[in-house]
């Protein structure tokens, strides 16, 4: 019998999770075109995400001996209770949805059932649905929650039939002979996972970073959130930053330095430079019969002074070559750190380190998304909107991005009590997006300013 065991990433992910005082929750809102029914599109959404695999099982611990916990079939699994339905609040505006998107990703998914859940929302100004999707990090990272997404669009897989029995559960003696096996692997990589831990541990900045300046981007969060939402043309951004030999990635920590010096400007304060935390993922694809989690932390200094095609080509190149370094070395280091993030989260050490943490001010995370439209059920998916949450310590605001059918949307995600002004954070990231990209797009396809946008940066 195959032992399907959660991997050391996985397991550290979801003792943040279990332990955090906001839970590790990932997802996307799709907005659907108008049409089609709303009980039909729940019905299509169970039936798509209750055939992957994975979302039918649910991870249960071992007895002594026999390792790491398992991923087994729930014997009692019904994808349709993971579905559900919602009523925008009024006015059923984008602001309205990405409120319900940011309350519904708070909601602690139930240990006891598969980590997942979608819900599909009407009640939207000019008609249509939109799908929030949410995964527990457990389950996946990012890149697996892409084949999720393509599972769950059209063509689909064949209707469901109610699915294969549910398997039972490995035997003790299966299991110990698996966790005897991979023991005896992991002490033949045992040398190489060093090497790759204090690789890692240069990457996230080192037994002694540089401290991160002083700023009210760093206090105490709490258990809410909120998101904002700003777009771009990513072909446009991909050449703006091409011109000078840097990346998309580049390209967004310059906008992200430069909306944060915008927000602190306005609350009277000023940093020379961020220090910004990226996740960087250890693979490029993944697919449903294997989703799991594979990333590692990498902190960067980003410039917040001068002009943003200058501070480009000052980081140009950087980030590509630290990536790749902490990609290559990703799965040796979360065997070795794994077990250690655990144990700091059940004893809630890590909890009180994350509060007075002054090593970063922000978080960033990039997707590459579908190149192409979506459609589900016959209806186009106009527009993908990443969301994530977690228990973020003292960092007010994080960043996550994702392409999709030529435009990248970077979902601003803030503690509410703490960032008040998160409207003048949004649009001075758009104000810098769009200085990035002057010739993207057409008229109309940027967010007009308000009153109390910045001005933009020469």
């Amino acid at each position: 019998m195959t032992v399907e065991r959660a991997g050391a990433d996985d397991l550290a992910m979801g003792a943040l999770s279990t332990h955090g005082r906001v839970p590790q929750q990932f997802g996307v809102v799709l907005r659907l075109e108008p049409g089609g029914d709303a009980e039909a599109v729940r019905r299509l959404v169970a039936d798509r995400l209750g055939s992957v695999p994975r979302l039918r099982q649910r991870l249960v611990p071992v007895p002594p001996l026999a390792g790491l916990p398992v991923w087994v079939d729930d014997p009692v699994y019904a994808s349709g209770t993971h579905v559900g339905r919602r009523t925008c609040p009024a006015p059923g505006d984008e602001r309205a949805l990405l409120d319900l998107a940011a309350d519904l990703a708070c909601v602690r998914l139930d240990p006891a059932r598969p980590l997942w859940s979608a819900t599909v929302v009407d009640g939207l100004t000019g008609g249509g649905f939109a799908v929030v999707v949410l995964l527990d990090h457990v389950v996946s990272d990012g890149i697996g929650g892409l084949a999720v997404l393509g599972r769950l669009a059209d063509p689909g897989p064949p209707p469901d039939d109610g699915g294969p029995p549910a398997r039972p559960r490995p035997s003790y003696r299966a299991l110990v002979a698996d966790a005897t096996r991979a023991k005896l692997a992991a002490l033949r990589r045992a040398p190489e996972a060093v090497r790759a831990l204090r690789h890692s541990l240069r990457a996230g900045g080192g037994a002694h970073p540089v401290r991160a300046a002083a700023c009210s981007l760093l206090a105490p969060t709490g258990k809410g959130r909120r998101f904002g939402v700003a777009t771009t043309r990513l072909a446009a951004l991909h050449a703006a930053a091409a011109d000078v030999g840097a990346t998309v990635n580049d390209a967004v920590l310059v906008a992200v330095a430069t909306a944060l010096s915008d927000l602190l400007a306005a609350r009277g304060e000023s940093v020379p430079a961020f220090g910004v935390g990226i996740v960087v993922a250890g693979r490029r694809s993944a697919d449903v019969a294997h989703l799991g989690n594979l990333t590692s932390p990498l902190l960067l200094t980003v410039p917040a002074a001068g002009p943003p095609g200058e501070r480009l080509r000052r980081i140009a190149g950087v980030v590509r070559r630290e990536r790749d370094a902490a990609a290559a070395t990703a799965t040796e280091a979360v065997a070795v750190a794994g077990p250690l993030i655990r144990f700091a989260a059940a004893t809630g050490l890590y909890g009180r380190w994350l509060r007075s943490q002054q090593r970063l001010h922000t978080l960033v995370s990039n997707v590459p998304g579908p190149p192409a439209p979506l459609t589900l059920g016959g209806l186009g998916v106009s527009r993908l909107v990443p969301i994530g949450v977690g228990d973020s310590g003292n960092v007010t605001v994080s960043f996550v991005c994702l392409s999709y059918a030529g435009t990248l949307t970077v979902t601003a995600v803030a503690d509410p009590e703490r960032v008040p002004d998160l409207p003048v954070l949004v649009d001075a990231l758009q104000a810098a997006l769009d200085e990035l990209t002057p010739a993207a797009g057409a008229p109309g396809d940027r967010r007009a300013p308000s009153p109390g946008r910045p001005a933009a940066r020469r």
